[in-house]
């Protein structure tokens, strides 16, 4: 008998052939898992605090938990969004702890934005473009920096990629897309477009006529649910259903960010290239033509998501809202997935076409062109920094404002002074049980001085707690705006410094 030999196979293939047999499915499954871990990594490694508005989201959820009516008319105070405030209480529950809490709300908002994401572009274009629409959206610094920021824009962006999708998933699905777009609707008013879009969609679009009348009054009861239930909190808190509009409007106006129907217009091409930079926007409007081109039906849904986005922001405007490029980021997110079209749609065409070959080239030219900009414009360190010091300066106020020095003359003097708006949500927070109004800005006390209103100018006078910013935090937006007067900034007469940090010193005349 002759001898015979056993050979190992190379394991090489075997382990290649192994990684091909899993699923798409199993490979989204495993990036989203590793997402969430990288995304747990970074909110421990990098502990940051809300941002203005979501802190007092927390501040008047806290009020609720304790069944107390919220205050909406403080010193300039932001727009009230009730599903935040909702969340806010569920935060509060936890204590001091609720910051971070709001913090990571927003952080799996962001996670959960990119998941849906890819799975929209999955559907309407296939893996390749969801994949790439995914990445973009992972690339968006800008976002990712007011994720870390707590902001609750970044749940708006995730709730309105999700409504799209179940759309996309089943046409004309109605209900669970009206639901969708309600909580969306509950934090920005911006959807209110959307599901009144999508209700004539759903009631009066094509075959749509065939719907009972029944059932159409029930989907616009779900379309209502948003503005209604908005009316209903200012209802309940002001007395005035409209109170959060004309706030709004007013303090639009008094901060100067309101702007013509021409710039409003404007200022969508520039706020678009400050989200997503110049590359993306111009991959985004080929796309768009692409999309088009290729699969119409599918593109249906997210295109007209991404117009009555577009619209709502410029119709916002030009009533006289706030024009700031965070109205915008609803629409900036979806033109990610219209540039990613542009960068793999050619995995609809036939393989090995001229065409296919002439678009991966042309995909591959825009990839380089968005890597160069990223490489000249992005700075990692710089946004590392940001967050630090975003840390920084609130654990700072936290140590200012509990030093027993401090302590004590805020026993004696319970009225405590900050230079602007800015930071009376992060030591409201801090210091808990304090009378809100006991808790003021000096440029407040300046403004009513031209009003020839000297009454919190007098109350400072005859007793209180002043905080300053020092060094860094002199020039972090944060904390201090350009347009404050730089009086606010000096220690007043007859105040003794009583506390002096890295960042704060905090003077007393009590």
């Amino acid at each position: 008998m002759q001898s015979a030999t056993l050979t190992r196979a190379a394991p090489g293939p075997i382990r290649l052939a192994r990684l091909r047999g899993v699923s798409p499915g199993r490979w989204a499954a495993l990036a989203l898992a590793a997402m969430c871990v990288l995304a747990l990594v970074g909110y421990f490694v990098y502990p940051t605090y809300p941002t203005y508005d979501s802190f007092y989201a927390l501040l008047w959820g806290r009020d609720v938990l304790h069944l107390h009516l919220p205050d909406f008319r403080v010193y300039r105070g932001p727009t009230e969004h009730p599903l935040a405030i909702a969340f806010g209480a569920l935060c509060s529950i936890f204590g001091q702890g609720g910051a971070r809490l709001m913090v990571l709300g927003s952080i799996a908002s962001f996670v959960a934005a990119v998941s849906g994401l890819y799975r929209l572009g999955s559907l309407c274009f296939g893996r390749v473009v969801g994949v790439a629409a995914a990445l973009l959206l992972l690339s968006r610094f800008f976002l990712e920096n007011l994720a870390a920021q707590g902001y609750l824009d970044i749940s708006y962006i995730a709730l309105v990629v999700w409504a799209v999708v179940l759309e996309v998933e089943r046409r004309r699905r109605g209900g669970p897309v009206l639901v969708v777009l309600a909580a969306a609707g509950l934090l920005r008013p911006e959807a209110w477009v959307l599901s009144g879009c999508y209700w004539l969609w759903c009631c009066f679009g094509g075959q749509a006529r065939e719907r009972s009348r029944a059932g159409r009054i029930r989907l616009l009861a779900l379309a209502a649910i948003a503005p209604l239930g908005w009316l209903l909190v200012d209802l309940v808190v002001t007395g005035n259903p409209l109170y959060s509009l004309n706030s709004t409007a007013g303090l639009a106006q008094e901060l100067e960010r309101t702007q013509g129907l021409a710039n409003v217009v404007a200022s969508v091409w520039t706020f678009g290239v400050r989200i997503d930079k110049l590359p993306v926007i111009l991959g985004a409007l080929a796309g768009c033509g692409l999309s088009i081109w290729l699969a119409p039906r599918r593109a249906l849904a997210p295109l007209a998501a991404l117009l009555a986005l577009i619209g709502a922001f410029v119709l916002e405007g030009a009533a006289g809202a706030s024009v700031i490029d965070r109205y915008l980021l609803g629409a900036a997110t979806l033109m990610l997935l219209f540039c990613a079209v542009a960068v793999g749609g050619w995995s609809m065409l036939e393989a090995g076409s001229l065409l296919r070959r002439a678009w991966i080239l042309a995909a591959a030219a825009l990839l380089a062109y968005g890597v160069s900009t990223a490489a000249s414009t992005v700075s990692l360190s710089t946004l590392r920094t940001t967050l630090a010091y975003h840390e920084d300066f609130h654990k700072g106020l936290a140590v200012a404002l509990a030093n027993p020095s401090v302590r004590a003359q805020l026993h004696r003097c319970p009225l405590l002074s900050l230079p602007n708006n800015k930071l009376i949500p992060d030591a409201r927070w801090i210091l808990g049980s304090v009378d809100q109004h006991d808790i003021v800005a000096r440029s407040q006390a300046r403004a009513d001085v031209g009003k020839h209103s000297h009454a919190l100018e007098h109350r400072l006078a005859r007793g209180s707690v002043a905080v300053y910013p020092l060094g860094s935090a002199v020039f972090y937006v944060a904390i201090v705006d350009v347009g404050d007067d730089p009086r606010d900034q000096i220690p007043q007469h007859g105040f003794q410094r009583i506390f002096t940090s890295r960042y704060y010193a905090v003077y007393g005349n009590c």
